[in-house]
């Protein structure tokens, strides 16, 4: 069979149901063989889109998400979807078309080395230099970028899908992951605990890949621990429950900093480094802190653990937890960090003025949605206002890009949490911004007849910039610009759109558009001045608790 034949085969024999791309010339093979497969080719409107919905289906699936484009601005227009499941360590492969082999060690027409290029935002990658060599390199491809949890490349020259092979695609044997933790190391975490005045839990995405959400509510219920979780954390713990302190992701020094700062032992579970520097809640170095995770931590002068157990995030907690006489009193001062929290978001809920603050929209937002419901956020200063304030209640019910914090990632998320998941309801979060640097797939969006909700925060402005200039530099540079009407801009694309006019109209609209299902769009004055409010409010915060 011909290589783009074997290499479709390959695919389908690791599971794979979609693939999200655009097509080219130099992949126009691959495409004809993926017309005779089961898989689904899912046509967006840029490759960046593609290698998005390719990453937020392998974090809602734990299986790599596929992205193809076809050779130069193709591929590079891939780099920032990898790059942000590179970081937030989310499974995904890349493929991208390439000149024939006789024209890569020359000046040729589109040709760049894409190859060393990804290097830097893969795991792994690589060129297939001759069709036979394809079973061996999907395989590879596809058991890193589930066991170490991240992207990894391959690269298809048009010459070698076109070249014919006698190979099969590998047999594929799953082996499961045993973890023996050693009983010395579970004791001395018991002890630690034990012996601890004030511990805390500080959980991180690492919870959700590694599947331990479960394990971990039952471990807090056991063990009475107060729990921070970081942004990509947000659902590790239900946000009502009281062991809940709250979520950590800004830079100000939030209320939840002095749920840190009287800690004096942290138990980090699934937390990634790259998700919230230790700097910022450990500056000293001073803590005692239990590492569990799949792997070993970056190395760092503000987090050197005293003790490490790797491996089956799962598995650890389970452990833990059989270990006898941890039950331990939430302290009156975490119970008033987690009220502080709580408060600031209840504040808000019957504010009426207009533009809406943005506290009041996110407050209304969660009253429209249902325990299981999915908010996306795309980047930018609203991504910082949920993160710290909306209230998740299940594992993998808020999805963010984080460690990169790319924008426009928002709306290409929404599109495969949509037809993932077509029972739930779905809001994605959005600014003006972030929102037009990938509004093209709302044609993808109402073509597939996805149903979700996209709430944009206008305020004409970057705003996340303009809150940080102001900080620094008491004035705004370089940061407003005019909008489209948003809502005729949806209609030209099949969708729905409101504008929002009164702080009373959006919490109804929202239900409306909800309720009616199909692409929404629901355009939302808000006032930012609250930014600036927010880092003056927390400047002088004082741990007084």
């Amino acid at each position: 069979m011909k290589g783009s034949d074997l290499f479709v085969k390959c695919l389908e024999n690791e599971g794979v149901e979609y693939i999200f791309g655009v097509p080219g010339e130099e992949t126009v093979d691959l495409t004809d063989s993926l017309s005779r497969s089961g898989i689904r080719f899912i046509v967006t409107r840029h490759e960046q889109s593609a290698a998005f919905m390719a990453e937020v289906y392998g974090r809602m699936t734990h299986r790599p998400g596929v992205c193809l484009a076809t050779l130069g601005p193709g591929a590079t227009n891939l780099t920032t979807g990898i790059a942000d499941a590179h970081l937030d360590k989310a499974p995904l492969v890349a493929i991208t078309g390439q000149s024939g082999l006789e024209k890569t060690h020359k000046e040729s027409h589109q040709y760049i080395d894409i190859v060393t290029m990804f290097k830097q935002v893969t795991s792994w990658n690589s060129k297939v230099m001759r069709s036979d060599f394809i079973p061996e390199i999907i395989r590879k491809a596809f058991d890193i970028a589930t066991d170490r949890p991240g992207a990894v490349h391959i690269e298809l020259p048009e010459d070698i899908a076109r070249e014919n092979s006698s190979k099969q695609p590998l047999l594929r044997k799953i082996h499961p992951h045993i973890t023996m933790h050693d009983e010395q190391d579970l004791k001395k975490a018991a002890d630690m605990i034990r012996e601890s005045a004030m511990p805390v839990i500080l959980a991180g995405n690492g919870v959700f890949r590694g599947a331990a959400a479960n394990e971990l509510r039952r471990f807090v219920r056991s063990s009475g621990l107060p729990v921070i979780t970081t942004f990509m954390g947000k659902g590790a713990l239900p946000a009502d429950d009281e062991q809940y302190l709250g979520s950590m992701g800004i830079k100000d020094r939030d209320h939840i900093m002095c749920g840190l700062e009287i800690a004096d032992l942290v138990i980090t579970v699934g937390y990634d480094y790259v998700e919230y520097s230790p700097r910022s809640w450990n500056p000293d170095g001073s803590k005692s802190i239990i590492h569990i995770n799949s792997d070993h931590p970056e190395t760092d002068e503000s987090y050197i653990p005293d003790l490490m157990l790797l491996g089956d995030i799962r598995q650890a907690l389970y452990k833990l937890n059989q270990q006898s006489g941890l039950k331990k009193e939430m302290p009156e001062r975490f119970k008033s960090v987690r009220s502080r929290m709580v408060a600031e978001l209840e504040n808000y809920k019957d504010d009426i003025s207009f533009p809406l603050k943005p506290q009041k929209i996110i407050s209304d937002i969660r009253e429209c949605m249902s325990r299981n419901d999915i908010l996306v956020s795309d980047v930018g200063a609203h991504k910082l206002w949920a993160g710290r304030l909306f209230p998740a209640y299940e594992a993998n019910t808020v999805f963010m890009s984080n460690s990169l914090a790319a924008m426009g990632f928002a709306l290409p998320a929404a599109i495969v949490a949509s037809f993932l998941k077509p029972e739930i309801k779905l809001v994605a979060v959005a600014g003006d911004g972030g929102f037009l640097m990938n509004l093209q797939e709302l044609e993808t969006a109402v073509r597939l007849g996805c149903s979700f909700v996209v709430v944009i925060f206008n305020d004409s402005k970057y705003g996340l910039i303009e809150w940080h200039e102001r900080r620094q530099f008491d004035q705004s540079i370089g940061t407003e610009f005019t909008n489209p009407d948003f809502v005729k801009l949806a209609e030209s694309f099949g969708a729905k759109g409101a504008r929002i006019e009164t702080a009373e109209e959006f919490r109804p609209q929202l239900r409306e558009a909800l309720d009616a299902g199909g692409v929404w769009i629901l355009d939302v004055k808000v006032d930012y001045s609250e930014n600036i409010k927010l880092t003056e409010a927390l400047k002088n915060n004082i741990c007084e608790i």
